[in-house]
């Protein structure tokens, strides 16, 4: 990376903005993190099935699909800005809703609505982060948002502890877990506040005609002449697509074009892969299965914010070197690295179904060391990797629409393994006395297809401007004349 180009950049405005933007990526770690600690209380205090409880920590991903699927629409029509200011509002609504909840099905409604913030947030903020930030750093700038996600669970899961740390079951489960939901009152409070301060995305307001007003946010982010020479892609791109005809952009004609599928199906793995890793089950029930291991909640609860811990650790690290060692090789390396967390774990979960309850606290401490392994390799790569290449993988034309369907099927993904996972941990023909083994290896299987598919398909996309993706991504998968004959296709259309 070339630092002098870095020092031209206003870093201390980009860092603002795109952290203001990644406070939406804080309050989805903080609301998807904070029923790990709140689901076995929330369990016994509605008296829940194990497929309801399941629920409970899924249905949130129902309400991250809605708010995927609409969150491209609303960001083109609205704009980024307003759209995150929407799921500001959306997550303070969930909060106060859910803490004084009565009934599991106002419960339930409230963390719908809660997983709508998320949808849109996720999917909108790293879009914002990626359109304001120079190309030589934008794999930095967008790990902003992994950062604020695991940084938002590590603050759940010690406040889970600290409101949990001494106080009686009987407590627990009546007042404590409504104090874990409603504390997030005060992160979307500071969102609300702060949301207004960032400018509206540049490119979306090229797209919207309003060159001078996007001249004048890139020249406040890298001077005059980078703002002409960024303003002068941005046009070029958008006249680009408008001679393969404007109405190509429209979703309808998008979705029946070949080239946008091959660039969506590949993003659309990815998505899945960071989802069907295991982490989920990590993050959401890594209480549930330590508690499982020791017999103690208040240990399990403690041991949990070691994973939140290392997550941070991991992003930190993997924020410092995707943009030098490139995204490809990371996830590849974090693909065996979780392989070998994923066994660790399952050994010792199986194994702790064998030994009495004198050696239950060692089996705990055994279990975490592996979901450690897992969780330090998968941050660094996959957790930060994977949002990156969604964001920017779709050149302009196709973003919109591609980065709403690709963060749809990550929920989707996220909704099935959260769903299903209570149902697998009991005890069934399939996996009685794993404690939760069983689905370890299964998980571990995944990420060696995700091992190959990426070395298999996935282009380098490290310094590649956005308007270049499409080109790279056809040249990786059918090779450079594919390209070209592509390019002469387009040409002979216009013509026609």
């Amino acid at each position: 990376m070339d630092n002098q180009k870095i020092k031209a950049y206003n870093i201390r405005y980009l860092l603002l903005i795109c952290g203001i933007a990644a406070l939406g990526g804080l309050l989805f770690g903080y609301d998807t993190a904070v029923i790990s600690g709140a689901v076995n209380p929330i369990s016994r205090y509605f008296e829940l099935t194990p497929f309801e409880t399941g629920w409970a920590v899924s249905n949130v991903a129902i309400g991250c699909i809605v708010g995927a699927l609409t969150s491209g629409w609303l960001a083109g029509r609205l704009g980024r800005k307003k759209t995150l200011i929407l799921s500001a509002v959306l997550f303070t609504i969930s909060a106060v809703g859910a803490a004084v909840a009565t009934t599991f099905s106002s419960f339930i409604v409230y963390r719908l609505i809660g997983g709508l913030a998320v949808g849109i947030a996720s999917s909108v903020s790293p879009m914002y982060m990626s359109e304001v930030s120079p190309k030589s750093i934008r794999g930095r700038a967008v790990g902003m948002q992994n950062f604020a996600i695991v940084f938002g669970q590590v603050v759940i899961f010690f406040g889970n502890f600290m409101i949990a740390k001494g106080a009686a079951t009987e407590w627990i489960d009546t007042v404590g877990w409504r104090i874990m939901i409603g504390s997030e009152v005060i992160p979307c409070a500071l969102f609300c506040m702060v949301v207004f301060l960032i400018p509206e995305s540049p490119r979306w307001l090229v797209m919207q005609g309003n060159q001078k007003r996007a001249h004048k946010i890139l020249k406040k982010i890298g001077g005059e002449a980078y703002a002409d020479k960024e303003l002068e892609a941005i046009e070029r791109s958008i006249e680009e697509q408008q001679e393969c005809k404007q109405h190509q952009s429209r979703a309808s004609d998008l979705l029946r074009e070949s080239r946008f599928w091959l660039v969506a199906v590949i993003a659309c793995m990815i998505a899945v892969f960071q989802q069907a890793s295991g982490v989920n089950v990590m993050m959401y029930f890594a209480p549930v299965l330590l508690e499982g291991v020791t017999g103690d909640a208040e240990t399990a609860l403690f041991m949990t914010i070691w994973i939140g811990v290392i997550q941070l650790v991991g992003t930190a690290i993997g924020s410092f070197m995707m943009d030098r060692v490139g995204r490809v090789p990371l996830l590849r390396i974090g693909s065996l690295g979780c392989i070998l967390g994923l066994l660790i774990t399952s050994y010792f979960l199986y194994e702790s179904g064998q030994v009495g309850p004198e050696s239950a606290t060692l089996y705990g401490y055994l279990t975490l060391i592996g979901m450690l392994i897992f969780m330090v390799f998968f941050s660094f790569s996959w957790a930060l990797g994977a949002w990156i290449i969604v964001s920017e993988i779709f050149p302009n034309r196709m973003r919109s629409l591609g980065m709403s369907i690709a963060v749809t099927i990550l929920w989707v993904s996220n909704f099935l393994i959260s769903l299903l996972f209570p149902i697998l941990n009991e005890n069934t023909y399939l996996v009685e006395n794993f404690n939760g083994a069983a689905p370890m290896w299964l998980f571990a299987g995944i990420m060696m297809c995700a091992y190959w598919f990426v070395g298999r398909f996935l282009p380098e996309t490290k310094g590649v401007s956005l308007e270049k993706m499409e080109q790279i991504l056809v040249e990786k998968v059918h090779g450079k004349k594919a390209w070209k004959k592509s390019i002469q296709s387009s040409k002979r259309m216009v013509a026609k």
